[in-house]
């Protein structure tokens, strides 16, 4: 897989070149960049597979570079030393990036996703809701991207009223009626939504508050969502979300 590396960082460079090099892997380092400038030369003459990504450099960032091109037609993955709300970006718009220090493993992990992947998966799409989550003002709402077995989707958070887990898989039930199975736990969905006013009511069902109706207090509980969905309410969680509810 021919491979583009930017970053300012001469340091960085050679340490993604070595791990890349007693990888055993088959990938060609064809250029290097140390700012946009060169990075977008070296992309525009070399036209390579993958491209490594710093974010931030002298005369701009990754993103200004990205945004330079006539087409992005390969795989990407960023390189960041972003703080925790940046990192959140990235997940919510589910692009891969490594964190510096760069550690070997996530960094060959990260290639390995790479190399899997059929074609760019809406990289262009991706991006755009990676710099709507990068700018958005209302950190409760955000572009969430959505991969199931045949499709991708672009949602706003504030359209999910509520999630569901089914072993390792969760659906997400929708304003528009419509419902969305993906192939991850329901644990990983609470700790990427949990600033945007989503609730773990019970083991098996993540809310969002926005939704709730109202709440019962016989029978230990439970929760009624505006779509009438009455959603069980666990004994150890009652406390928490009384005090939830309580300061919205």
């Amino acid at each position: 897989m021919k491979t583009v590396i930017i970053d300012d960082e001469p340091k960085a460079r050679k340490t993604i070149i070595d791990i890349l090099k007693y990888s055993g892997e088959q990938i060609e380092v064809v250029a290097e960049g140390e700012d946009v400038k060169s990075g977008l030369e070296a992309i525009l003459n070399h036209q390579p597979e993958l491209v490594l990504l710093d974010i931030n450099m002298p005369d701009g960032s990754g993103f200004d570079l990205l945004k330079a091109l006539p087409a992005i037609d390969f795989k990407l993955i960023f390189i960041t030393a972003f703080e925790e709300f940046a990192i959140k970006a990235f997940e919510f718009s589910a692009i891969d990036y490594i964190l510096k220090p760069i550690d070997p493993v996530k960094l060959m992990n990260s290639i390995k996703r790479a190399e899997d992947l059929v074609d760019k998966e809406n990289l262009n799409s991706k991006l755009n809701a990676l710099f709507s989550n990068l700018n958005v003002q209302d950190k409760k709402n955000r572009k969430i991207v959505l991969h199931t077995e045949k499709n991708i989707y672009f949602l706003d958070t504030k359209d999910i009223i509520r999630c569901k887990s089914d072993g390792g898989y969760t659906t997400f039930y929708l304003v528009n009626n419509k419902n969305i199975v993906v192939s991850k736990n329901l644990k990983y969905f609470e700790e990427l939504l949990e600033n945007c006013e989503f609730f773990r009511s019970h083991q098996s069902h993540l809310v969002n508050l926005n939704y709730i109706d109202h709440y019962i207090k016989t029978d230990g509980g439970s929760i009624v969502m505006k779509d009438g969905m009455i959603i069980p309410l666990s004994q150890r969680k009652r406390e928490q979300f009384l005090a939830v509810i309580g300061a919205m």
